[in-house]
């Protein structure tokens, strides 16, 4: 349910990283889940440049509104578009086709602060 090539937030962000020291930023399983159908995506936009754990946007769903952080520090270089017209694809495919950002890296040693995917896994279920 979380694939081990990621890393994972607290808030239920995950990310993967790529060549050339870019990274993509997504919602996990979990949240997508407890949020129900998502509605809408709010997101910054190509250029941003961000804190770790920073309040990058927002996320609605039939359900509620809720926050999204970005896990690391880095620019914004692209933003999914398709996310502004198909936000349901969060629901469908959270680690696949509904991605939320790339991101170029400032500081690679964040990336591996976060969690394995059995230490996410550990804390969903212990939050259960």
């Amino acid at each position: 349910m979380y694939p081990e090539e990621l890393r994972y937030y607290k808030e239920h962000e995950w990310v993967r990283t790529e060549d050339a020291g870019t990274a993509v930023i997504g919602i996990t399983h979990f949240a997508q889940e407890q949020l129900g159908d998502i509605v809408y995506v709010d997101l910054p936009e190509p250029g941003a440049q961000l804190d770790s754990l920073a309040k990058i946007g927002e996320i609605e769903s039939v359900k509620a509104v809720n926050d999204l952080f970005i896990p690391i520090s880095g620019e914004v270089i692209e933003v999914n578009g398709k996310l502004k017209d198909a936000p349901e694809l969060v629901n469908e495919d959270p680690y696949g086709e509904g991605w939320m950002l790339r991101v170029k890296v400032r500081d690679a040693a964040e990336i591996d602060a976060l969690m394995t995917a059995k230490e996410y896994e550990k804390m969903v279920e212990d939050a259960e």
